[in-house]
């Protein structure tokens, strides 16, 4: 079980203030790892380091140039290095596309992508100069498949190119002793899928077309990241593994 250790590790986890990343914070540092959760929401933060003492706090606003750059900073400050980076920040509301305002678009790209490209930019920057690390993106199954019969275009489109970002990222800087994979995660307790969860019609289309016919459950998630956040996933670069009970098996 050694392989799967991330003690003493530095990772930052982006969107940790609710849902999959705070979850993502938590196991990080519960395992060991010094852990920088980033999110807009300050008292959440404070929250999450109360209850996982390996959790530092730092507020930052992803869709900024400027704070993207003050969180690796602060990072590097506090803990020397980065060994670990989850890009899990992101959003966008579902809409038909034909109704989509364009700066509407542009936002949900500006988060989900842009930002997963500068802070990876920044922190392989770090990782090269010294042993390398291990990059994960928090993609969704909807950059794999079409969001139909739910319209979703902006996110989608943006899910879609985290992953294709991940595989072009991870063969650039494999030989640097980087790795880029993604978790693809199917519908999973969240914010963002709470109101799906709590109205039977949108919970039954879930039970109606997933292969295991349900939700998952938030700790399924917790193999995947520490099997990528750590030494055990050594040879793996530029994959998407889909955590979805089937659902893009289909």
């Amino acid at each position: 079980m050694e392989q799967f250790s991330v003690r003493d590790r530095t990772a930052i986890v982006t969107g940790a203030s609710s849902g999959l990343g705070e979850r993502f914070a938590g196991v990080l540092a519960d395992n060991g790892a010094n852990v920088v959760a980033v999110a807009r929401r300050r008292e959440r933060l404070d929250d999450l380091a109360e209850r996982h003492p390996g959790v530092f706090p730092v507020q930052a606003d992803l869709l900024e140039s400027g704070d993207r750059a003050r969180v690796v900073t602060s990072a590097v400050e506090r803990f020397g290095t980065i060994d670990i980076l989850v890009n899990n920040a992101g959003g966008g509301t579902a809409g038909r596309a034909i109704d989509e305002p364009l700066d509407h678009f542009r936002r949900v790209i500006e988060l989900n992508l842009t930002s997963v490209f500068e802070l990876s930019q920044l922190v392989a920057r770090v990782m090269i100069g010294s042993d390398g690390g291990s990059i994960i993106n928090i993609a969704s199954i909807l950059g794999l498949v079409s969001s139909w019969p739910i319209p979703n275009g902006s996110y989608t489109a943006s899910k879609g190119a985290v992953v294709n970002l991940t595989r072009e990222l991870g063969c650039q800087w494999a030989d640097q002793g980087i790795r880029v994979n993604a978790i693809a995660p199917g519908y999973f307790p969240s914010e963002s899928t709470q109101d799906m969860i709590e109205d039977e019609r949108a919970a039954e289309f879930v039970r109606n077309n997933c292969p295991m016919r349900r939700f998952g459950e938030a700790d399924e998630l917790d193999g995947a990241l520490l099997f990528l956040a750590s030494r055990a996933s050594s040879y793996c670069t530029g994959q998407i593994l889909a955590m979805d009970g089937g659902w893009t098996a289909r």
